[in-house]
């Protein structure tokens, strides 16, 4: 069939079950918005080409289906480059189609001429030029390949501006051969024994899981190998979700913000299974000092995160889907002994729990931080698809609210990108429609995108946007306060004076505002029974901090608890 190169797209993102593509129309990709015109899928239009690669991350988060972008040649695409990076480093399955000026004029420095190629090629799993339009089909369908399978990733496509207008017999391929591309599902089954027979000896083993196990849609095997060994379990931040919060097994999260129990539990067990984690220097603490008196054996998807962080005694190739059921079918046997075998650990390891839980101030005339997410959960129900910004907030949600449901919490968490909240719960609400989406971020996060309120407004999407609002950037002054004397340079936000309410209603958003613990709960319930997207501007202490706390470079039992004194 003859069409266009910027038709042929069209066609290939069909081919590829596209429902919905975000993205910034500009000179280079004309024709291809011309092409768009006619499509039958959705087109977003968001104010910045960061809220557009934002939001096409927060979809394929949510939904587990590739993200798609689209942005002009030069500033247009170099937008994207914060939010490639943020997919990259959480492994977020993308394809960006950037345009790129005209062929006779790559590489003369002509208007709005990038070399996204060489911009994206420490931040992608893979980059294409394409300045012949017969290579777009192929192309494409080797970027979709690449970007969901194996370890996900985001793609680039950039496409020269003539090849849009090009034409093309098009033929879409049906599979994909790449050399030196292969990615690795079944692993080795020896390993699986290997695993097992380590399980049998353990006397105080912990199973220590990721976000790959969210990525790999692999929570209920997850669940099933967690209640027949009976092990105690914690997560990483990236991990939240894929066990319940109040599973009677679950530690919390581990880590510079962990729980005591779970950061405990690391520094005292024989035995770590760590599934679909990095071993991230926020998980760990003082590297040396990480699971001390642990055997660790690696689940992983990925060869080259073995042993980059930490030495396992054991690894485990492989998809999720396969590693974990394989390991599951040889516990089934002994399920019972594996559980007797842990019992007293599990009550020692609940005793933690008991002795130092979670907790804040609750007699006080101050809106808590940590109660606003406690209110959001019972409105929920634990049920709700929870985005954060960067920060403080980020924190509190992470530890009181009650995650349920694997997909169900959004953020940046390799990267920590300020700015992604916004429109990153506009793409996850867009791809679950029919889901309650909460946004939690600071007061400067959201004046990183805050224009995506304009894009809220215009699609009618019914996210509630909570707003921490410390007048501060809120972490970093934290960080201040305890190591630098309380020298706050530059990080007080009071000389904006930016009305949240009003900037939420001048972009047509419903603003509301809580200023006293005894607003809370009547400004959220209004909020929530409010249609359409809703912000809350929450005042929340300007001095008040994310407890526990790890010191960076100290080892994970070396907790703070309290309050530090400017």
């Amino acid at each position: 069939m003859k069409m266009t190169g910027a038709e042929a797209i069209i066609e290939s993102l069909n081919n590829e079950e596209v429902d919905v593509v975000f993205g910034y129309p500009g000179g280079s990709v004309l024709t291809l918005y011309d092409a768009l015109y006619k499509a039958d899928f959705k087109h977003i239009l968001t104010k910045h080409e960061q809220g557009a690669v934002h939001a096409a991350d927060g979809y394929a988060r949510a939904t587990g289906k590739v993200g798609v972008v689209i942005a002009t040649s030069g500033p247009g695409a170099t937008n994207l480059v914060t939010g490639i990076a943020t997919a990259y480093m959480d492994s977020i399955p993308l394809v960006a189609i950037t345009g790129q000026v005209a062929v006779p004029l790559i590489g003369r420095d002509s208007f709005q001429e990038a070399d996204m190629r060489g911009i994206t090629t420490p931040i992608t799993k893979h980059n294409y030029l394409v300045k012949k339009v017969e290579d777009l089909p192929g192309v494409l369908k080797e970027a979709f390949y690449i970007a969901r399978t194996g370890r996900p990733g985001p793609v680039v496509v950039d496409v020269a501006k003539d090849v849009f207008a090009a034409t093309i017999d098009y033929q879409y391929p049906n599979e994909v051969r790449l050399r030196g591309y292969q990615p690795l599902y079944e692993g080795d089954s020896v390993t699986i024994d290997k695993v097992f027979e380590e399980l049998r000896v353990a006397h105080t083993p912990l199973i220590f899981v990721g976000g790959g196990v969210n990525l790999s849609d692999s929570s209920e095997a997850l669940k099933t190998l967690i209640e027949q060994t009976g092990f105690p379990v914690i997560s990483t931040l990236m991990g939240l979700g894929c066990i319940a919060f109040d599973h009677p097994q679950f530690l919390g999260m581990v880590g510079m913000h962990g729980t005591y129990a779970a950061n405990m539990a690391t520094t005292e067990c024989d035995l770590m299974l760590g599934i679909g984690v990095r071993f991230d220097d926020r998980v760990t603490g003082l590297l040396s000092e990480f699971a001390p008196k642990a055997k660790i054996i690696h689940f992983d998807i990925d060869p080259a995160e073995i042993n980059k962080n930490v030495v396992a005694h054991l690894r485990v190739l492989g998809d999720m889907k396969w590693s974990i059921p394989a390991l599951s079918g040889r516990v089934q046997e002994v399920s019972g002994e594996l559980k007797e075998q842990v019992r007293a650990w599990l009550e020692k390891v609940r005793f933690w729990q008991q002795e130092k839980p979670l907790t804040y101030p609750r007699d006080t005339d101050l809106v808590m931080p940590q109660a606003v997410v406690e209110k959001v959960n019972q409105l929920t129900q634990g049920e709700a698809v929870i985005v954060t910004d960067v920060g403080q907030h980020q924190m509190w949600v992470a530890q009181y609210y009650g995650f349920r449901n694997s997909r169900s919490f959004l953020t940046s968490g390799g990267l920590g990108t300020m700015g992604y909240g916004l429109p990153a719960a506009l793409g996850a609400q867009c791809g679950l429609p029919d889901q309650t989406v909460v946004l939690f971020v600071g007061d400067g996060g959201i004046m990183m995108n805050c224009q995506e309120l304009a894009t809220a407004a215009d699609y009618n999407f019914p996210v509630k946007i909570l707003i921490f609002n410390n007048q501060c950037l809120g972490m970093v002054a934290q960080w201040q306060r305890m190591f630098y004397g309380g020298r706050y340079s530059h990080t007080r936000l009071k000389g904006g004076n930016t009305d949240f309410v009003k900037l939420a209603e001048a972009m047509g958003v419903t603003g509301l505002r809580v200023t006293k613990p005894d607003e809370l709960n009547r400004v959220l319930d209004e909020a929530w029974a409010t249609p359409g997207p809703v912000v809350v501007d929450i005042q929340i202490p300007e001095t008040m901090d994310v407890w526990p706390m790890v010191p960076s470079g100290a080892r994970l039992d070396q907790m703070i608890f309290g309050e530090v004194d400017e």
